[in-house]
């Protein structure tokens, strides 16, 4: 283990802190400074190795957290990236976006914060990284079976390494003008400089994935194209149908669904020309939906220069500590304050939208709401409460449905579950044989840890079902859900 008396000596979680408010939103950089590598290091000697692990179980990926905790502790780093990388491919994307339910399962979490184990993982990724120990690991040999992925986001990636070195010909399709999926053009560079992305991106077309960009999978190319050219298909093509809200003045200009504000500010913030760019400058927005890609427009909106930013959420403010329906090692409903809440901007809980209001010109004014109240678990409205807040921007940020129909998941013909979602069997393969299945396309809209967690079991199935067997690692099932009650 760590030091043994690490949890007794060093009591206090500490991490790193944030650049300050002022500066950062002058600026898309990343909001964390660096930690010095001695604070980290008794960060990691706090973990108590524990008889049962639950930080294991926390995790879709089954991350051998206390391993590599004992050797960033004793400063072992390319011993520690090894253990980290024997069930992530990506821990520098988990390290920054993942909501962390290992450290919620974290034994020491049960009467001391958590283990810091998301900043131990970020800071042995990136310092391997700098010390030249993430190296290209293309197969020794090729198989002659050809795989075509469907989607560049986290599942695809995933699925894309590991059976491009599992010997596969992989090629990896993306509709959009370079890889990476929501990761690019979805996560605010804020949260995660694409840089970070890049340097992986580089490290698997130099192991052999192909990488096709700007063709949209069902008009480029169709199913059917597919299936006839490659051995196998793996559909990695997210939830990306956005929730809407029927209200009364949904017509007017100037609402807008989230994912039509943050691609272009993405792209704006990376010297990209944006054409009609949707622009919080100056104005007062209105995000309807409180979880992180609220957070993420209200972040972006401040680096715009909004003038005000509120967030609508329609359930109650959680409270700070776990509620007795969801005890250790669950993840818990908490009140969390994002490095974007910091920013600015009001919360507003168990509201909800009742009209958009416009102006004489067609476009947006304000937002009528109304307090709620749960009635049964379902929201309900309370009389006396309405009122009236201005908005010239209206972002949803409510969640998203399923995949997208029309287009290669119609053209497929793969059978759909009871969520809209694709459904698959325990190898995560769809009705449709040598077709398969992995990410949010089959799961739902869910966590970046899940998405690779779904890619690299998929790449074991897809690898089984091409060769006869497969070593590959297969982390979860189909079916398998996060520590709940």
């Amino acid at each position: 283990m760590a030091d043994p008396q690490g949890f007794l000596n060093t009591r206090k979680r500490e991490l790193p802190a944030r650049r300050p408010v002022p500066v950062r939103i002058r600026d898309w950089k990343e909001v964390y400074e660096e930690q010095q590598v001695t604070e980290l290091q008794r960060q990691a000697g706090r973990c108590m190795d524990c008889g049962i692990p639950f930080c294991h179980a926390g995790c879709p990926l089954g991350n051998l957290i206390p391993e590599w905790n004992t050797h960033a502790w004793k400063g072992d780093w390319e011993d520690a990236i090894e253990r980290l990388h024997a069930t992530n491919n990506f821990p520098e994307f988990t390290g920054r976006l993942c909501p962390a339910p290992c450290e919620t399962a974290c034994v020491l979490g049960i009467n001391q914060p958590a283990v810091t184990i998301k900043q131990i993982e970020v800071t042995t990724i990136d310092r391997a990284f700098a010390n030249g120990l993430v190296k290209p690991l293309p197969p020794e040999r090729l198989s002659g079976k050809t795989v075509a992925v469907v989607g560049s986001g986290p599942a695809g990636l995933a699925a894309a390494q590991q059976l491009t070195r599992a010997g596969h010909t992989v090629a990896v399709f993306e509709r959009a003008d370079r890889p990476g999926g929501l990761l690019r053009y979805g996560i605010p560079e804020f949260k995660m400089e694409k840089a970070v992305l890049d340097r992986r991106l580089d490290q698997m077309k130099a192991e052999g994935t192909r990488f096709r960009t700007g063709v949209n999978v069902g008009a480029d190319v169709t199913g059917r194209q597919l299936r006839d050219r490659y051995d196998a298909v793996v559909l990695a093509l997210g939830s990306t149908v956005p929730r809407d809200l029927a209200a009364p003045g949904r017509e007017l200009s100037g609402i807008h669904q989230a994912m039509e504000f943050l691609p272009q500010g993405n792209r704006a913030a990376l010297g990209q020309e944006v054409e009609n760019q949707i622009l919080a400058t100056g104005k007062d927005v209105v995000i309807i939906g409180g979880g992180d890609t609220g957070a993420d427009c209200l972040g972006t909106s401040h680096r715009q220069g909004a003038r005000s930013v509120t967030s609508l959420e329609i359930m109650p403010q959680p409270g700070e500590d776990r509620p007795g329906s969801q005890p250790w090692p669950t993840y818990p409903m908490l009140y969390r304050v994002a490095s974007a809440h910091e920013e600015g901007g009001e919360r507003l809980y168990a509201v909800s939208t009742t009209e958009f209001v416009g102006d004489d010109d067609g476009h947006v004014a304000a937002l009528r709401i109304t307090e709620v109240e749960l009635v049964d678990g379902r929201p309900s409205g309370k009389e006396g409460t309405e009122r009236v807040i201005p908005a010239q921007l209206v972002l949803f940020a409510m969640g998203f449905l399923g995949p997208e129909g029309p287009g290669v998941v119609e053209q497929l013909g793969v059978e759909l579950d009871e969520r809209s979602n694709v459904r698959r069997d325990q190898s995560f393969m769809s009705s449709v044989p040598g077709v398969f299945v992995a990410g949010d396309v089959g799961r739902g809209q869910s966590l970046i840890v899940w998405a690779i967690a779904e890619g690299r079991a998929a790449a074991a199935g897809v690898d089984a079902w091409l060769t006869g067997s497969s070593s590959l690692p297969r982390p979860i099932g189909p079916t398998d859900r996060p520590l709940t009650v």
